[in-house]
């Protein structure tokens, strides 16, 4: 589950997007103007931002500017609109939305497109706590198992905390074992094959490990 935030001055639609997010299992925060959206953006960051282009207190991207001005665009936003032009929904691309929506927004492409911006977020965020971890153990020994858990956070979906924990894992042993896929396999209890899928899946880096044991 989610938590997005959809800022429309029409009620109906605002209605309509709360309704259809909210039976895909999502916790959905609803603004009609920019005031609002940034109130909302303040209380807590939402995961996706849904935003209506054409507003009666500020547009939409001059909403998207303030944000990435400010540091404040750590979200994925899609931008909505019926009436905007080929250049808006460019420049908009370019300050930082990841796609453009136009209205009438049908069912499909509005739960396929929120669907692939929570996933590039979750990459985002894997990847920033990925980059976070090696940024704190780059200059110090290879740590225990027990001290590499204590790198994890905890404030993370179910999802992506597995696979940062199980990336760690199998880069341990690697280390440990000098690269050795035979010897990992017979730690791990996993079939090589099954093995050498899992490590390409969760992104482990092969090379320096198989430089190191060849």
């Amino acid at each position: 589950m989610a938590h997005i935030l959809v800022v429309d001055d029409e009620h109906g639609i605002r209605d309509l997007l709360w309704e259809v997010l909210n039976d895909e299992g999502h916790a959905v925060t609803l603004a009609e103007n920019a005031a609002q959206a940034r109130a909302a953006r303040a209380a807590e960051v939402p995961d996706l931002v849904l935003l209506d282009i054409w507003m009666p207190d500020m547009d939409g991207v001059t909403l998207l500017k303030e944000w990435a001005a400010g540091g404040l665009l750590t979200m994925p936003v899609i931008m909505m609109s019926g009436h905007a032009t080929i250049d808006t929904a460019v420049e908009a691309t370019k300050i930082g939305a990841l796609a453009f929506l136009e209205k009438p927004v049908t069912l499909q492409k509005l739960l396929s497109a929120v669907e692939e911006a929570l996933k590039k977020d979750d990459r985002r965020e894997q990847d920033a706590a990925l980059a976070k971890m090696h940024a704190v153990t780059a200059s110090a020994p290879l740590p225990t198992a027990a001290q590499s858990l204590q790198s994890f956070s905890l404030d993370l979906p179910l999802r992506q905390a597995k696979d940062l924990f199980e990336k760690a894992y199998f880069e341990f042993h690697l280390h440990h074992e000098g690269g050795s896929m035979t010897r990992v396999a017979e730690k791990t209890g996993l079939e090589r094959t099954h093995l050498y899928r899992k490590l390409k899946q969760l992104g482990v880096d092969l090379s320096k490990d198989k430089a190191r044991s060849s």
